[in-house]
């Protein structure tokens, strides 16, 4: 096992740039079996606000450069590196969420963000027969986000949800979830490009 780790911020270009050069050596090694690739990294946004007070596209644009745009960056760099090996599998992992689907009130930036990467990662399982393409929605996890989200969130009505989640041990753990992951990725019975929810 080799693990290497890169620190880089993957919404600004610089981070970028770090992120897609060490994404290229690493993935040039002939020895590589398999590609699988997990898009995890997002936020929030300010879920402080309403929709109506999001009058600042640089603040916009910032968010979807990050949530959406680092990862079709970060993906097309991952495949082109790596390349189409025969006898090699190649397996793509957009963490999604409830929200691409359903419209939380005073998650505007989240939830159009996540909705944009489950088409943008249907778009490649279009293109590309031969990659398998999964967006996993893992549930509400009992991470800090979920902290942010029972403490900031703008909607009384749906920080009072998220708080009585908590209260009453609905929340998943972390590691509970991913091993349901695991075991789609392992089943591999999934459709190519498909949107699979925890539960």
């Amino acid at each position: 096992l080799r693990v290497q780790c890169v620190a880089a911020d993957l919404g600004c270009e610089e981070g970028l740039r770090r992120a897609g050069a060490a994404l290229q050596e690493l993935l040039q090694d002939p020895s590589f079996g398999r590609l699988l690739l997990v898009n995890n990294a997002g936020s929030l946004g300010d879920i402080s606000k309403s929709f109506q007070d999001f009058t600042d596209l640089q603040e916009i644009n910032t968010y979807f450069a990050f949530n959406v745009g680092s990862a079709l960056c970060l993906t097309s760099t991952a495949l082109r590196a790596f390349g189409a090996r025969a006898g090699c599998s190649r397996t793509v992992v957009n963490v999604s969420s409830l929200c691409a689907l359903e419209p939380f009130p005073s998650w505007a930036l989240y939830c159009s963000g996540k909705a944009a990467r489950d088409m943008m990662f249907r778009v490649l399982a279009r293109e590309e027969p031969g990659i398998r393409v999964l967006s996993y929605a893992p549930g509400p996890l009992d991470t800090d986000m979920q902290l942010l989200a029972r403490t900031r969130t703008a909607d009384a009505g749906m920080r009072q949800h998220f708080q009585r989640m908590k209260e009453k041990g609905q929340l998943i753990d972390s590691s509970v979830s991913a091993q349901k992951l695991l075991r789609l990725l392992q089943e591999d019975s999934f459709p190519s490009g498909a949107h699979v929810d925890f539960y």
